[in-house]
């Protein structure tokens, strides 16, 4: 059904990944080239970044709807976790790669870099109450 605990948790896991588009992912103190060039490193300096976030919450919101499907709605579930793992690697490699080029400025992290791990613990949450509703409908169709 529709109305099921793990909706709530796939309607979590998709406000996570829409969120990115409206928190930094990290801030620097001074003007720096390429991502910090506004002193705001967010999910628009970046198209890799920008289609991993919108497949997730596409993604995520569709799953909802898949609730007659548990095996399919796991697997892409695990899709999305594998999409927020993506996100945070590629996220990371960006700065790393912009903040070689030698100008030393105070990067601190934003409450963006935060909304992909919330992705996996709502992903993990929604997986476990899936197979929760897996064992009750099999222990139901033992007792037929």
């Amino acid at each position: 059904m529709i109305q099921r605990i793990q909706s709530i948790f796939l309607f979590l896991t998709s406000i996570s990944f829409w969120g990115l588009f409206g928190l930094p992912l990290a801030n620097s103190d001074i003007e720096m080239a390429g991502l910090f060039s506004d002193q705001l490193y967010n999910i628009f300096d970046n198209p890799i970044l920008i289609a991993l976030a919108t497949i997730g919450g596409i993604l995520a919101i569709a799953t909802i709807f898949l609730f007659k499907n548990r095996p399919l709605q796991k697997k892409l579930n695990y899709v999305n976790i594998t999409l927020a793992i993506l996100f945070i690697i590629v996220a990371l490699l960006l700065v790393i790669q912009d903040t070689d080029s030698g100008v030393n400025g105070d990067i601190s992290e934003g409450y963006g870099l935060g909304l992909p791990i919330f992705v996996i613990i709502f992903s993990l949450f929604t997986n476990r109450y899936i197979n929760k509703d897996d064992k009750l409908v099999k222990s139901m169709d033992r007792l037929r």
